[in-house]
């Protein structure tokens, strides 16, 4: 992984101590909250419904077990003994007291993290596929690359106040889109070009949120020494022309509609050619520099069956043959596999992890894979490079921790935002249902005959739970100072990209949990097969059945009208 250099330490080092000026200012009252506001976003520290909430930046998801050991002394010394994984690969901390934030940006920098632009108005975390670097479908590693996009952006002058904040995610996988990168203002998947070169197809425009829309290819191939360039290209024609009137159509995906796809990319390709200088194109040299971190571990070249993690999902110990078949996926390196842990425990939020689990699991990555650890967009963690003779230990290990459930891509590995148990713009809470949810369906047999099927949980229309992209989104609203909650199906964030759409009428707090189990009835008497996944045959059949198995015939009539 990447190292910091002394020019990394020192801007790291030197912007905690600024904030911690900062923070004595506003104490001391010589600097009101509104003045504050902005200081505080530039390091992270957002203002929710009950307290501050810290947001720790983890570029691409990637971990050492160092920097875990220190989140979770973090969770332990400053905040109530546990942290939140959120689904831009970060970390938050929903309690800690504002006096104790620049000795914890302190602590961060000491193990090479911070809390820079994880808020505000420019570019925020660079995500990338969790399975980077080993998954078997990859044309090439795309954390270099989301490196040097991170430090082509830190303190960016030019691009540090644009209209909105602004994400970027990178995959290298062509066949399978694990990083939704049509779901982000800039999208890029490393390519081949006809004559086997390689370089980046480019996608812009893509959200969620109260106008959400899939990502426009606006260059089919870029080559990689251009990439920062046309990168700048993009955000100078988004930060001249994006509006800044109005938040809510202040994103880049609202001024590719307004200028249309066509004079979008026309606009950036002029840009792009009166403004590229050789000073911006990406020598190979740099590339292979920051490659050379990302080299692969010493693994051990390992004579196995290719059947052998098939044998363990098949054999006479059902718990780990489930935990095996859900969880464990397969590696570029023979003998080996990566390992999905579940941040999904029946009777936890999602995505919360303790200070315990978490040094825990530091100490796991140094026994069982190479001490490293991956945080995915999913608020779960990966574990990438297991040896498959040690899965058994490992999956004992992970019990040991309430970490062994066997539903990743199952229906209670849900994803949510904190919704209005902590964030003051929620319409309705989040936690709960989500709880719930987990609670109904939490038998191992159900959910593996219901396959693989996302559910994903806002507490608003800002979309922090992507229930845009979730094969069963659900929304939380306000209906006369009541919560209540509209159902939708059909969303995908992968290369099959799709929006939900909205199933029918509202439904009450205690009527969302029924209407999803009817909808999973549904499923699995129309689905073709036990093959056929619950998004095919929603797609297969449409919204008919769906409606009647929720609302009845009568009901399902009128909410369509």
């Amino acid at each position: 992984m990447y190292q910091y250099d002394d020019y990394d330490r020192r801007i790291i080092t030197e912007r905690a101590h600024q904030f911690r000026g900062q923070v004595a200012r506003r104490l001391s009252g010589e600097i009101t909250e509104e003045e504050f506001k902005p200081l505080r976003l530039q390091n992270g520290l957002y203002m929710q419904l009950h307290a501050y909430m810290l947001r720790v930046a983890i570029p691409y998801g990637l971990l050492s077990s160092t920097q875990v050991r220190r989140l979770a002394h973090i969770a332990r010394k400053y905040d109530r003994g546990y942290g939140h994984l959120t689904t831009r690969q970060n970390i938050q901390y929903n309690w800690p007291k504002l006096t104790d934030v620049p000795s914890i940006l302190d602590d961060l920098a000491e193990v090479e993290m911070h809390a820079v632009q994880t808020s505000g108005n420019c570019v925020r975390n660079i995500t990338a596929d969790h399975f980077a670097g080993i998954a078997p479908d990859e044309l090439e590693d795309p954390r270099p690359y989301c490196e040097i996009l991170r430090q082509w952006s830190t303190f960016h002058p030019e691009f540090a106040n644009l209209p909105r904040k602004f994400k970027i995610a990178v995959t290298g996988a062509p066949g399978d889109d694990r990083a939704a990168v049509r779901f982000h203002d800039i999208g890029l998947r490393i390519v081949e070009n006809a004559d086997k070169e390689r370089g980046f197809e480019v996608i812009v425009g893509g959200g969620m949120g109260r106008t959400p829309h899939i990502g426009s290819v606006i260059r089919e191939f870029l080559p990689k020494r251009h990439l920062l360039s046309y990168m700048e290209s993009i955000l100078r024609v988004y930060n001249l022309y994006g509006r800044r009137d109005n938040k809510f159509k202040a994103r880049i995906k609202i001024l590719l509609v307004a200028l249309g796809v066509d004079e979008f990319r026309h606009r950036v390709e002029e840009d792009w050619q009166a403004t590229r200088t050789p000073e911006l194109e990406l020598p190979d040299a740099e590339v292979a520099r920051v490659s050379a971190f990302f080299a692969p571990p010493p693994y051990e070249t390992i004579t196995v069956r290719s059947d052998a993690v098939t044998g363990i999902a098949l054999g006479r110990d059902r718990e780990l043959g489930n935990w095996v078949k859900n969880n464990v996926v397969g590696h570029k390196v023979p003998g080996y596999s990566a390992v999905v842990i579940s941040v999904k425990t029946p009777g936890v939020p999602p995505g919360d992890i303790s200070d315990t689990q978490l040094d825990s699991i530091a100490g796991i990555a140094e026994r069982y894979s190479f001490g490293q650890v991956v945080v995915t967009h999913t608020q779960n963690l990966v574990l990438p490079d297991v040896k498959t003779s040690d899965l058994a230990r490992l999956h004992a290990e992970l019990c040991e921790l309430d970490l062994g459930n066997s539903n990743v891509g199952k229906l209670t590995d849900v994803i949510t935002c904190p919704g209005l148990d902590y964030c003051d713009l929620a319409n309705a809470r989040s936690i709960p249902l989500s709880l719930e949810i987990a609670e109904r369906f939490d038998r191992i047999d159900y959910l593996n005959d219901v396959g693989d099927v996302s559910i994903k949980i806002s507490g608003c229309i800002n979309s922090c739970g992507h229930h845009h992209v979730g094969n069963i989104g659900i929304l939380g609203i306000d209906k006369r100072g009541e919560e209540f909650y509209q159902l939708m199906l059909g969303g995908s964030p992968g290369n099959d990209a799709s929006i939900g759409k909205i199933l029918g009428a509202a439904l009450a707090q205690d009527e969302i949990v029924n209407a999803v189990e009817k909808v999973l009835d549904r499923y699995l008497t129309v689905r073709e097969s036990p093959d056929e996944r619950f998004l095919e045959t929603v797609r297969r059949v449409g919204f008919e059945p769906f409606k009647q198995a929720v609302y009845g015939s009568a009901a399902a009539e009128a909410a369509a009208e």
